[in-house]
C-alpha cells in the first residue's frame, strides 16, 4: 500500500503488518516518525493486557537471563540440528504467502529481530529475499548479527520488511516497536508473531493477552490486518 505524491505531501508514514501467532489475530499499521525515547527506559510492571514480568533488579540481569537462553548449547543444537529444516520450511511457506500479498518482494531489504541461529533469515534466502539479515545477542555468521531488538545496530529507514516472533521476550515493549518503525523506511512493512492469553516459556519478559495494547504501541502506525495462525505446527513457538 503504497501513498500516492501530492502537491501537498502528508507527514512520512511506515506501513507495518502484524501476523499473530498461535491464538491471534493479524494486523497492518502506518507509523509516523517520532522522537527517540531514552534507553533503557524505567522498568515498570504494567497491568491490563500487556503485563511486564516481575523480578529483573536491573537491565544487565534480564540480558543474562536471556543469554542463559540463547547459549545454552543444549539449545542450540537442536536449534540447528533436528529443528533447522521444519523451521526454515514453515517459515519459507509464511514468507511465500507474504510475497503473494505484494507485502513482501525479492528486492526487499529484510531484517529478522530476534533470529537466534538464523532459520527465518535462511528461510527469506530460500524465497528469494537475498538481501536479508537477523540481530540476535549472540552472532551466528553469516545469518545473524549481533544486536539488542531494543537499540538496533542499524539506521533509520534501512529496511522494507522486519519479521519477530519474540516480542515476548521485550522487557521494554514499547522500545521494541520503537526500534522497528524507526528502521522500516516509508512503506515498509512489519509481521510480527504473537501468542495471546497463554503464558509464554519461562524466558519471557511479557505476557500478552489481546492485541490492543501492541497495536497501540505502533503509534504513528496503521493497522492493516489481524488474523489467527496455526504457528506452522512448530511446537516451540
Amino acid at each position: 500500500m503504497k501513498h500516492p505524491q501530492s502537491a501537498n505531501p502528508k507527514p512520512t508514514v511506515f506501513k507495518c503488518f502484524l501476523l499473530s501467532l498461535l491464538s491471534l489475530p493479524f494486523l497492518l499499521l502506518r507509523h509516523h516518525l517520532r522522537p527517540h525515547p531514552p534507553y533503557p527506559p524505567p522498568l515498570s510492571s504494567s497491568s491490563g493486557d500487556l503485563r511486564i514480568r516481575p523480578g529483573y533488579t536491573s537491565y544487565e540481569a534480564y540480558i543474562q537471563r536471556q543469554l542463559n537462553k540463547t547459549l545454552n548449547p543444549r539449545l542450540r543444537r537442536v536449534w540447528t540440528t533436528r529443528d533447522w529444516d521444519r523451521k526454515v520450511s514453515a517459515f519459507a511457506r509464511f514468507f511465500s504467502d507474504l510475497q503473494r500479498r505484494r507485502l513482501l518482494s525479492n528486492s526487499s531489504r529484510a531484517l529478522c529481530v530476534g533470529a537466534r541461529v538464523g532459520q527465518k533469515v535462511e528461510a527469506l534466502r530460500r524465497v528469494g529475499v537475498a538481501d536479508s539479515v537477523g540481530i540476535d545477542l549472540v552472532p551466528a555468521p553469516p545469518l545473524v548479527v549481533e544486536g539488542d531488538f531494543h537499540r538496533q545496530p542499524f539506521a533509520d529507514g534501512e529496511f522494507d520488511f522486519e519479521f519477530s516472533n519474540v516480542f515476548d521476550h521485550a522487557l521494554y515493549p514499547g522500545r521494541f516497536v520503537g526500534e522497528i518503525e524507526r528502521t522500516l523506511r516509508p512503506g515498509g512493512v512489519c509481521a510480527l508473531h504473537v501468542a495471546l492469553a497463554r503464558r509464554a516459556d519461562k524466558y519471557s519478559a511479557n505476557d500478552l493477552l489481546s492485541v490492543e495494547p501492541l497495536v497501540e504501541l505502533f503509534e504513528g502506525s496503521e493497522l492493516v490486518h489481524v488474523r489467527k495462525v496455526d504457528g506452522f505446527g512448530l511446537d516451540t513457538e
